[in-house]
């Protein structure tokens, strides 16, 4: 339930958001496979992944982060929404998933104290969205914002950056 809820809750929002019903997620047999084998392989390979290095599991879901975010302002432009709602709709599509994940698992959502996590997604929908209304190709326009949320991610995750939080919260 959680490999599920973590890659395609995000998604899942947007679509209901969006009025895109039922979610792709749910429609297309495919989504749901793929998310419960990555559940599957980590519950099998636990032991392995507890000794691998942190830092290459970061930047695959500093990866997966940039790619939800991009697709999911893609898809929001597809529907054309305003400018604002598309940024707003890549960020949940991109950070979604895991805050569904951490409150099911009674969790502060990660992204109220990672390293620049939903800014990074926010950072990448706004460059795709900004480019594609420029015009510029959709692949290059994906490709841009996708590299602007994983630099930004991986730069916040070395350098230690991260967002003021409020005290007591």
């Amino acid at each position: 339930m959680l490999a599920f809820v973590s890659s395609l809750g995000g998604g899942i929002v947007r679509d209901l958001l969006l009025g895109a019903l039922p979610p792709n997620a749910l429609r297309d047999w495919r989504y749901g496979t793929v998310a419960l084998s990555g559940g599957a392989l980590i519950i099998l390979g636990f032991r392995l992944l507890t000794r691998f290095p942190e830092m290459p599991l970061t930047m695959m879901d500093a990866a997966g982060l940039a790619l939800f975010a991009v697709a999911g302002a893609d898809k929001a432009m597809e529907f054309r929404v305003p400018p604002l709602a598309a940024v707003l709709l890549g960020g949940i599509t991109g950070c979604g998933g895991g805050v569904i994940r951490d409150v099911l698992l009674t969790r502060v959502p990660r992204i109220l104290n990672a390293d620049l996590y939903a800014t990074a997604a926010l950072l990448g929908a706004l460059l795709t969205v900004l480019l594609l209304r420029a015009k510029v190709n959709r692949g290059w326009a994906m490709a841009l914002g996708a590299a602007a949320c994983f630099a930004l991610r991986m730069t916040a995750v070395v350098r230690h950056w991260s967002l003021p939080h409020l005290s007591g919260y």
